[in-house]
């Protein structure tokens, strides 16, 4: 068993993001489920704001790592080498910003919605999903995935030339919204092609097992080439 923990909550983009890198690095761990919505959540004795991913480095008494930004920087300082981060100024500035729009505008604007309504609900038995709420979110996120595919049209990755941090990010949020169907791919062929480029990478076949109670995926979700 890893001396390395993860405690995570599969369908929470963050959690997503911290497996996706993780695998990508090659870093052994062991997982624990959480429900941070509970109260028993170990996560609220790990982390002061209760939200997963945590990751415990080295055992309990060793270091304690809390949510995503945190976590995908120790792994990046861990390396003997540029992993996740470009070496090139110009690019490291773009995966921050890129970053720093999913956490922040991509988060509030499309995933406080979509997935409160078609996640978050079910989950503490809120009622069915409101239609007007489902038209706003989904044309949020039509807005945001105009910005990626316009992205794309002129790059390899999101951030520049090679696969980094930002792609690692957009992939943990986007695949969470593709488990629930609302990701019209064939408008966004850029994105796709980038996406099916990440999906097929090793590190992303644990996500392709997650299943969400009561509800499948949508047909695609599992498919590296759809």
């Amino acid at each position: 068993m890893s001396a390395n923990v993860l405690f995570h909550f599969p369908f929470d983009p963050g959690s997503r993001a911290a497996r996706l890198a993780l695998g990508e690095a090659r870093i052994a761990w062991t997982e624990v489920l959480v429900r941070p919505w509970e109260a028993d959540c170990p996560v609220g004795d790990l982390n002061p704001s209760g939200m997963p991913p945590v990751l415990q480095v080295g055992g309990p008494a060793a270091l304690t790592l809390c949510e995503a930004p945190a976590i995908l920087g120790w792994i990046e300082d861990a390396q003997k080498g540029p992993l996740l981060m470009p070496a090139d100024a110009a690019e490291r500035a773009e995966v921050r910003r890129l970053t720093g729009w999913f956490d922040r505008r991509f988060t509030d604007e499309v995933n406080a919605v979509l997935l409160h309504e078609r996640m978050e609900k079910p989950l503490l038995r809120l009622g069915p999903p409101e239609a007007r709420a489902l038209r706003e979110g989904r044309e949020a996120l039509k807005h945001h995935l105009a910005v990626l595919e316009a992205l794309l049209a002129r790059r390899d990755w999101l951030a520049g030339r090679r696969l980094s941090q930002a792609d690692i990010v957009a992939a943990a949020h986007l695949s969470t919204l593709d488990y629930f169907g609302e990701i019209a791919w064939a408008s966004w062929p850029g994105l796709k092609t980038w996406y099916m480029r990440i999906k097929s990478r090793p590190c992303f076949r644990p996500l392709l097992a997650d299943r969400f109670q009561g509800l499948a995926p949508a047909g695609h979700y599992a498919d590296l080439d759809f």
